[in-house]
């Protein structure tokens, strides 16, 4: 398993690079749209100053045997539920993921929408599925903001939890850099509306996606080292059992031979009383 996951870590590497440039114009696009007047009045740009219903899409792994890394995300959304419930609001669950959706559906959570396996080889219809269940639930005001939590692949060494907030977009385009001194204008055709209504939901796809695949780099990179693990814990166990075995074999060898020269000295023992014996009974002189 140790050997497949180093395999998969690299594919893995291969889809987050190559998703990363798509995923980053579109967002510096989205990002220069975002103070038009179009995309101020568009629904995904709806801000509400107290959010009462909040959705949690979070990506965990189908498959165990990769040490902390599902842990880590089902914590963090644990941690997210307490804390948006403690300050009076509803939440609903995204899941990704056969380990954190079982473990969520056990304790009774309700899970707006759920995907199972895919999370080693994310495509972008499983994260257009996503999106779909959620976004017109918010574009009606059933949800009025929508986190992430996933798993950035920071290096095969290195993954840590992460948690934004997918939308309301403002705090995402408010986090792109402006350059001094440059600022785009945009032709509209067709009309501003329709282009937001194809553009925001792509974005938020990509961003999914992009979320997804970066997880199932991190997947595969903590199941390497827990796998490593878990080899070199046996080999050292193999080894302390293996001495145990010995000294058990050599104590129960030397018990054998110990016992073996006891009985042969009480033999000899018993041998040589026997043959005195005789010889007095033999040799005694008649009155």
């Amino acid at each position: 398993m140790e050997l497949i996951a180093a395999s998969r870590i690299v594919r893995a590497q291969q889809a987050i690079a190559a998703a990363r440039p798509y995923v980053a114009r579109i967002r510096e696009v989205v990002a220069h749209l975002a103070d038009s007047p179009e995309a101020r009045n568009h629904p995904l740009f709806r801000v509400v100053d107290s959010p009462e219903r909040v959705a949690i899409v979070f990506v965990t792994a189908d498959r165990g045997l990769a040490g902390g890394y599902n842990a880590n995300v089902i914590r963090t959304v644990e941690r997210l539920v307490r804390d948006h419930r403690a300050a009076g609001r509803e939440v609903q669950l995204v899941g990704l993921g056969r380990k954190g959706v079982n473990y969520f559906r056990f304790r009774r959570q309700p899970i707006l929408f759920s995907l199972i396996g895919v999370s080693e080889r994310p495509r972008y219809e499983d994260a257009r599925q996503v999106v779909q269940s959620v976004i017109p639930a918010f574009e009606v005001g059933e949800v009025d903001q929508i986190e992430l939590v996933f798993t950035q692949f920071l290096s095969l060494g290195s993954q840590a939890v992460n948690v934004r907030q997918l939308v309301p977009l403002v705090g995402e385009v408010d986090d792109q850099p402006a350059e001094p001194g440059h600022k785009t204008d945009y032709e509209f055709e067709p009309e501003p509306a329709e282009i937001l209504d194809r553009l925001l939901p792509s974005w938020l796809e990509a961003e999914v996606l992009a979320a997804m695949l970066e997880s199932a780099a991190s997947e595969q990179a903590a199941r390497q080292r827990a796998m490593k693990a878990a080899t070199d814990n046996a080999d050292e166990l193999i080894k302390t059992y293996r001495r145990q075995m010995n000294r058990a074999r050599q104590d129960a060898i030397t018990t054998e031979i110990m016992e073996i020269v006891g009985g042969a000295e009480a033999l000899r023992q018993a041998g040589l009383g026997d043959q005195d014996g005789s010889a007095r009974e033999t040799y005694q002189p008649i009155a």
